[in-house]
């Protein structure tokens, strides 16, 4: 026969299981005496509002960056630096998207770090992706004759991509590829802080406004984009949308615009405010 202290244990837990399955259903006052009845016109109090849960409330990938999506719509901002030197360090290994699978080299930028233009084109090519420098090809030899034109060289301004290494094929950079790199051009654009930036074709547009605006619509127009800073109010500049050098040379019979939108950047570098309204300050 079964032991009367085993027997009561087995009824301490009994009673307990049959608490824990009470309070689950949200009973409380099992215990104590049954409330008198709640008349019919006077309605019952309503229940408190539960808490809010820290971690639901709060947002996942600031809890968990290592876990967030790698596709995310807005990566978070990278930290300020104090040099152009300090992201390409932080950038010479990265595997953060496809595009570094396949590169030879990643392509950082090129030029004066205190230009008060800077250059943003698309991604590189192949000439690119072996030397390890923006426009180095035949789209980067008739971008210097441009510049030349309006009396400057690659020493004057700063030349950059929207992504850092080289879609295979040279297809135009996925929208998660332009998303990974985003962080490190935003950085870029804070360190040199150009009085003028010109966009080379619609990939590059399209990402420094956060439009899919056609270019053929906006080139020559002098635009506002920001930039998020940590900790401070949005950076502004002043963006010249133009044509990619590499569909100048597809398509000749557009140089002649490109050519427009040249020498008004070069009006409102000597002049600003000249062509956009604009004094950048």
């Amino acid at each position: 026969m079964p032991r009367p202290e085993a027997e009561l244990l087995e009824i301490v837990k009994s009673l307990r299981a049959s608490v824990r399955e009470l309070k689950n259903w949200g009973i409380r006052d099992f215990i104590n005496s049954p409330r008198p009845p709640v008349s019919a016109s006077v309605p019952p109090a309503p229940a408190p509002a539960a808490e809010p849960s820290p971690l639901a409330a709060a947002d996942t990938r600031e809890l968990f960056p290592d876990l967030a999506p790698k596709t995310a719509s807005r990566p978070p901002a990278l930290p300020a630096f104090r040099s152009l030197e300090e992201i390409q360090e932080l950038l010479k290994d990265c595997s953060r998207c496809r595009l570094s699978e396949q590169r030879n080299r990643l392509v950082f930028g090129v030029g004066n770090p205190h230009a008060e233009i800077l250059l943003v084109g698309e991604g590189p090519g192949h000439d690119e992706d072996l030397k390890g420098e923006p426009f180095v090809g035949r789209a980067g030899q008739l971008l210097d004759k441009i510049l030349a034109a309006i009396n400057l060289t690659r020493r004057d301004v700063y030349i950059a991509n929207i992504v850092k290494c080289r879609p295979p094929e040279n297809r135009v950079p996925l929208p998660d590829e332009v998303e990974t790199c985003r962080p490190f051009l935003a950085a870029q654009i804070l360190c040199i802080n150009p009085r003028l930036t010109v966009s080379l074709g619609a990939p590059a547009t399209n990402a420094l406004l956060g439009n899919k605006q056609p270019i053929t619509q906006i080139r020559g127009k002098f635009l506002t984009y920001r930039v998020p800073r940590p900790g401070q109010a949005d950076w502004q500049g002043i963006l010249l949308p133009t044509y990619h050098p590499a569909f100048l040379l597809r398509s000749p019979g557009r140089k002649r615009e490109s050519w427009e939108d040249f020498k008004a950047l070069r009006e409102e570098l000597l002049n600003p405010g000249s062509k956009s309204g604009k004094t950048n300050g």
